[in-house]
């Protein structure tokens, strides 16, 4: 049988992702309260995708994982871009 190696995260490297989402979060809170016209949304998916990204490396492990299971997810967020960015459109050129 294939002998599988476990990644142990240290405490202190989840409390510091914990905070950085944190942080992330106030941040989200804190750029909403500005009329940031056309780039409001711009600005919120950016930080979403910044705390996404600490999510899936740390707590779900990828930073870790093989190379494969990386490949897998950044075509399944590639393709599911595309989509949004194709619903952005139609949305875009509606009369």
């Amino acid at each position: 049988m294939d002998e599988q190696k476990h990644h142990i995260v240290d405490y202190l490297t989840n409390i510091k992702v914990w905070v950085a989402l944190a942080v992330l979060t106030i941040l989200t809170v804190w750029v909403s309260e500005f009329n940031l016209a056309t780039l409001t949304v711009a600005v919120a998916l950016s930080i979403a995708t910044i705390k996404a990204i600490l999510v899936l490396s740390y707590f779900m492990h990828l930073k870790f994982d093989s190379k494969i299971l990386i490949i897998m997810v950044l075509v399944t967020l590639v393709i599911f871009l595309s989509m949004i960015i194709f619903t952005f459109f139609d949305y875009l050129y509606r009369k």
